[in-house]
């Protein structure tokens, strides 16, 4: 759809609300992903509707440090009542991790929901690939309920790193990557450790955390498929509210 200066306005849309803060950068990219793939389906001066709840990232930090996942329920449960009293048709989280506890509270509610876990098991499936590595905190890449979910809705299996491995990943995200402090040496580590996933039998990546693409992406490994979660799950609300899904 490409809006002209005689397209009736206001434009009817459908409203995307972003469960943000998780964290503030993530969030910043969110918006603007959304912003511009709408732009690019309308053109002119179109871009979304948009509301965003951002919750304080030092919260999230503690709920998940200490494994409060019982606190974190109920402090977004909150955040996603004032998304709803604020019109969203459509709920995302801009978190991996924080799906542990989004997704039990979208499960009883009605306004639709997507899944970040759902547009990229899709686009693995579509890529013909069945067993593909996760990176992201150490609760994701811990999480069961993320291995069922893509075991039992796309039939993909993921491998994970080593521990200690799993400890740099970590690391790198909550000290460095929230912060946006990109180092050289932290995007070596990440590509080394991806190395030895696609070494180990892995077909390709999910950057299983929503900052992770700020320190490698498809460029970085052009021959091995990495599939950037924050660019997938943006762009599957792109074609919700855009009515195309």
């Amino acid at each position: 759809m490409t809006t002209t200066l005689t397209t009736p306005h206001p434009l009817p849309q459908k409203t995307i609300g972003v469960l943000g803060g998780m964290s503030d950068q993530a969030t910043a990219d969110y918006y603007r992903l959304l912003n511009a793939g709408l732009n690019a389906r309308y053109g002119g001066w179109d871009i979304g509707e948009i509301v965003i709840v951002s919750v304080n990232f030092g919260n999230i930090q503690r709920f998940i440090r200490s494994g409060d996942w019982d606190g974190a329920h109920r402090y977004l449960a909150g955040k996603i009542d004032a998304l709803e009293r604020a019109g969203a048709d459509v709920i995302l989280c801009a978190s991996n991790t924080m799906h542990r506890v989004v997704e039990p509270i979208m499960a009883s509610r009605a306004t639709p929901f997507i899944h970040i876990a759902d547009p990229t098991g899709a686009a693995i499936r579509a890529a013909g690939l069945t067993r593909v590595a996760l990176l992201g905190t150490r609760a994701t890449m811990q999480s069961e309920l993320l291995r069922a979910r893509f075991k039992d809705r796309f039939d993909i299996d993921l491998m994970t790193p080593s521990d200690d491995d799993q400890a740099t990943i970590d690391r790198i995200i909550f000290d460095e990557l929230v912060r946006r402090d990109l180092r050289p040496e932290s995007k070596a580590a990440y590509l080394g450790i991806v190395d030895d996933l696609r070494a180990h039998g892995a077909q390709g990546v999910i950057l299983g955390c929503t900052e992770i693409f700020l320190l490698i992406d498809q460029s970085d490994r052009p021959d091995f498929p990495v599939f950037d979660t924050t660019a997938l799950h943006t762009a599957a609300a792109v074609a919700f509210a855009a009515g195309e899904d």
